[in-house]
């Protein structure tokens, strides 16, 4: 069994007590996922925390005024950052799979779930 994730690392994490806050489903999504790839190997605790940390760094010196709104923006960045220089995929894969979704999304009748594919178009590994 894998030990578990220690969260101090990740001090801007929405958190009630100890447990993380999540706004929307694909905010919990990507907290699995980055967690997912730490158990793998991909990244160390650290390394992920100095990488998210850029990240908003980044976004605050762009005008972001950090109100927690789109901390998981910036989570989500520092996946894509991650992922790309660890060579799991690539920019264009990943921006072909945003607008997979996109696509999915506008040919979704409201109320259901979005599909990849949705919209009659074959869809590429990430």
């Amino acid at each position: 069994m894998p030990a578990e994730a220690d969260l101090s690392v990740l001090p801007g994490l929405p958190r009630v007590g100890e447990t993380a806050v999540f706004r929307e489903p694909w905010e919990a999504r990507a907290f699995a996922l980055a967690v997912k790839l730490n158990e793998q190997g991909l990244f160390t605790w650290s390394e992920w925390a100095e990488t998210l940390g850029a990240e908003i760094s980044r976004a605050q010196a762009e005008g972001d005024p950090d109100l927690g709104e789109t901390y998981y923006l910036h989570w989500l960045a520092a996946l894509e950052r991650l992922v790309t220089a660890k060579q799991v995929t690539s920019d264009d894969k990943l921006v072909a799979r945003k607008e997979a979704w996109e696509r999915a999304a506008l040919a979704t009748p409201h109320g259901e779930p979005i599909e990849l594919g949705r919209d009659g178009r074959p869809v590429e590994p990430a």
